[in-house]
């Protein structure tokens, strides 16, 4: 949830720049996040083996 309202708080304030005409500090902004931003390593997790009841 963090990381969320933090990417959103990016978004708005380079809006805000880029409104004011300050293109270049948005631009900056928004590079910020790109540099910034790391993908987790998902790894795999074995999966379970799933199966219908035995009728009796």
């Amino acid at each position: 949830m963090k990381k969320l309202m933090k990417k959103l708080e990016d978004v708005y304030a380079a809006a805000a720049y880029a409104e004011a005409g300050e293109t270049e500090a948005a631009r900056e902004i928004m590079r910020e996040e790109k540099r910034t931003q790391k993908r987790e390593q998902i790894t795999k997790r074995p999966r379970t083996q799933l199966r219908a009841r035995e009728r009796e």
